[in-house]
């Protein structure tokens, strides 16, 4: 990733720890900024201060919008296990369910920070499991030791959509498991006539 330090200037390409680990150096956060970038470009600042403005900035923004239902927030371990994590996934279809936004943080301690791919695979398990439900706004992007996306509801139309497709899908495969179980009556009968000919050259 490029990664840019405290003043804005750039510091060059590095790997994901070894940026890590400067940002720790400086007693700063490593942040992602611009992850549709190629490479990827992280920014070295106060993660506290940086979510203060950001959340001033949301702040503002829903008062704005009051009319609309407020967003959900869903913590995620990298070693969550898979009975909590089928827990947490569950709550997060009721919110988008509902008609509500969710954010999915996917959380790094200590030595995980290393292996940012973990919390990668399993944000993207994530939005595969629920693709019905709902898509992520933006591609999961790196604050400090957590990796986020938002996950916006479909809307109705689209909701729509998805369910005349599974029943589709649903039907065709019972059409299928007839058929199949249908056939070896048909090689049976066709047998019948060979064992009486059989019969006949035996007499």
């Amino acid at each position: 990733m490029l990664v840019i330090d405290e003043q804005g200037k750039k510091v060059g390409i590095m790997l994901t720890r070894d940026a890590v680990r400067l940002a720790e150096e400086r007693g700063l956060d490593l942040v992602e900024v611009g992850e549709s970038a190629n490479p990827p470009v992280a920014k070295l600042m106060d993660y506290g201060k940086f979510l203060y403005q950001k959340h001033k900035q949301e702040k503002e923004a829903r008062k704005k919008s009051a009319g609309q239902k407020p967003i959900k927030e869903m913590k995620i371990g990298v070693k969550t296990e898979e009975h909590d994590l089928q827990t947490k996934l569950r709550h997060i279809r009721e919110f988008l369910e509902k008609g509500n936004k969710t954010k999915l943080i996917v959380m790094y301690r200590g030595r995980e920070m290393a292996h940012p791919e973990l919390g990668r695979q399993l944000l993207e398990r994530l939005i595969q499991e629920l693709a019905d439900l709902g898509a992520p706004e933006y591609m999961p992007k790196l604050e400090g030791r957590n990796l986020v996306t938002m996950i916006a509801p479909h809307s109705k139309q689209m909701l729509e959509k998805i369910k005349k497709q599974k029943e589709a899908e649903a039907q065709a495969g019972k059409t299928g498991a007839l058929e199949h179980t249908e056939q070896p009556s048909q090689s049976v009968s066709a047998s019948k006539p060979a064992d009486a000919d059989m019969t006949k050259e035996d007499k």
